[in-house]
């Protein structure tokens, strides 16, 4: 999901280690950042390196800290022609660094009140060897001021005490705790345990040697689309799982820093969290493919460009991974009715009305897809509504689908029904596959996507592609690099691009092959809706 005020130069400062070897640190940081920057999107990796340290793909020889009077120097000289979107963490080398570096993220935020701050808390080698060992309590003090932490399973352990992992609830619990502490975003990384099907129970999806990731965060009213009460903002939090294939590899060396970068390229262009972390684990997952089964040394990690003209993101595509939740989880299996489209037809446009009286001024018009969304309707006149909508349409060879409203829509045979996600997960959708209708699912984002197609609607419906004026999408754009990307996915069931979508843009949605296009306002504001209908369909 992306922010519709993107500017296209992001600066991201990496505060962290110099390897060396070129594996990892802030090489694997400036090589990750490069894979993000194309003439049209362009995003720069200022490093600050805390230590010079001395290592290989065999071991950590030495750690040689940068003093604080050299780190603050080079902050100052940043800040006045750099100034960050986000800032990545990696080595912390002594405690001398960690109470400077709180101190100057304190100061920061102050002045530049959106940045973000990513820290993946290096403590040890993957070759062996400790990198630093802070005081706890200097830690704790600068968890408030992290924005995103991702940690694998060893490094978030050593962050609380006493605590042991043998199940999936207990990695909740595990980054409950840490979240406690004043971190806004915990993702715990399942690289670094063995396998994850003793941690699975009844989650175990389909791998039974996979790797889950796990991310516990605090929605913000970016995500809702209205603001949050502060009440509401302490204690509204979401879980999101997602799952790959494990890939057998010994080229993971500076996997994690690449990690903390790539999502802090994606934060830093206007991703929300839980679009950022599913992206970033598709580019993890790519990289680590490419040296598949490649075991006879311990190497680095493959960084591949995400920003090309020629690959761009849509070579994330093969690698995006598996959502998990409860939904997914109890309504995967689901039968929902098909389209039942002709070889080579596509549903072509499809008009999102609010009223009966459009439903009858468009319907001898020749659609193959139409929506009623009713609003500020409730009880007796609602239902009348719905009822009057589908037998308008019970014979007609025009699709029509019913917002929102399952209930009615089964009680009187609908042929369709749209759900968005937040009423997937209250909607009985067993209830829906039983009565034979079939079910369409709006989502607003590459994570909404993959859950959604998880389920197997009869179509799925994606965007906000442009702004729009129907609803706030504030921090949810998509674009269209984001629909092809999902087109590349080739979902075996119907793909609709939804918002913002008019007579100037429509072309360029239609080269992305979609199956349909929706469109509100296009229709119901023009002068003559009837044109414009036929002018539409025939540009499809």
């Amino acid at each position: 999901m992306k922010n519709q005020t993107i500017t296209k130069h992001k600066i991201i400062w990496s505060i962290s280690g110099h390897d060396c070897s070129g594996g990892a640190g802030i090489a694997a940081d400036i090589k990750t950042a490069q894979c993000f920057s194309n003439a049209d999107n362009f995003t720069e990796l200022c490093p600050i390196i805390t230590a010079n340290t001395t290592q290989n793909a065999e071991s950590l020889l030495a750690v040689n800290p940068v003093s604080v009077e050299v780190l603050a120097e080079q902050v100052e000289c940043l800040f006045t022609d750099k100034k960050p979107n986000v800032i990545k963490i990696g080595l912390i080398a002594n405690d001398q660094q960690l109470l400077w570096l709180t101190e100057t993220l304190h100061s920061l935020k102050q002045r530049l009140p959106e940045l973000k701050v990513v820290y993946d808390p290096v403590a040890s080698a993957s070759v062996g060897g400790r990198f630093s060992q802070l005081t706890p309590t200097l830690l704790k003090a600068l968890l408030p001021l992290i924005d995103i932490l991702c940690p694998n399973m060893p490094e978030a352990i050593a962050m609380v005490s006493a605590f042991y992992v043998d199940s999936q609830s207990d990695i909740a619990a595990l980054a409950e705790q840490i979240q406690s502490l004043g971190v806004n975003t915990v993702i715990i990384k399942g690289g670094h345990i063995e396998s994850n099907s003793e941690c699975n129970g009844e989650a175990n999806n389909q791998h039974e040697n996979n790797c889950r990731d796990y991310c516990l965060h605090k929605i913000s009213h970016l995500e809702t689309g209205h603001p949050l009460t502060s009440l509401a903002q302490k204690h509204l939090t979401q879980v999101y799982q997602l799952s790959t294939p494990r890939i057998n590899t010994s080229h993971s060396h500076g996997g994690g820093c690449s990690f903390a970068t790539a999502i802090s390229c994606f934060i830093a262009q206007g991703y929300l969290v839980r679009d950022a972390f599913t992206l970033t684990k598709a580019f993890i997952s790519r990289g680590l493919a490419a040296e598949y089964n490649n075991t006879n040394y311990y190497g680095a990690f493959r960084q591949f460009p995400v920003s090309s003209e020629l690959q761009g993101k849509q070579a994330l595509s093969p690698f995006l991974p598996a959502v998990v939740n409860n939904v997914n989880l109890q309504d995967k299996n689901k039968d929902f009715a098909s389209l039942e489209l002709a070889e080579d037809e596509k549903l072509g446009l499809y008009p999102v009305v609010d009223s009966l009286a459009w439903l009858e001024r468009l319907k001898p018009l020749g659609l193959n897809i139409i929506q009623l969304r009713v609003k500020g309707l409730s009880g007796d006149t609602l239902e009348a509504t719905i009822k009057a909508a589908i037998e308008l349409y019970r014979d007609s060879k025009t699709r029509l689908f019913i917002n929102d409203h399952w209930q009615l829509a089964i009680k009187h045979r609908a042929y369709g029904i749209h759900l968005g996600q937040e009423d997937v997960a209250d909607a009985d959708l067993s209830a829906i596959a039983n009565a034979g209708i079939r079910l369409g699912i709006s989502s607003h984002g590459i994570y909404e996507f993959l859950a959604s197609q998880q389920l197997k609607p009869s179509y799925l419906a994606f965007g906000a592609i442009f702004p729009t004026t129907t609803k706030d999408m504030t921090g949810q754009i998509q674009g269209l690099d984001n629909l092809k990307m999902m087109m590349n996915t080739q979902p075996t069931q119907p793909m609709v691009a939804i918002g913002g979508i008019n007579h100037s843009n429509i072309d360029a949605v239609v080269t992305t092959g979609v199956d349909s296009i929706a469109v509100v306002t296009a229709i119901t504001e023009a002068e003559s809706p009837e044109q414009v209908v036929a002018e539409l369909k025939r540009r499809l």
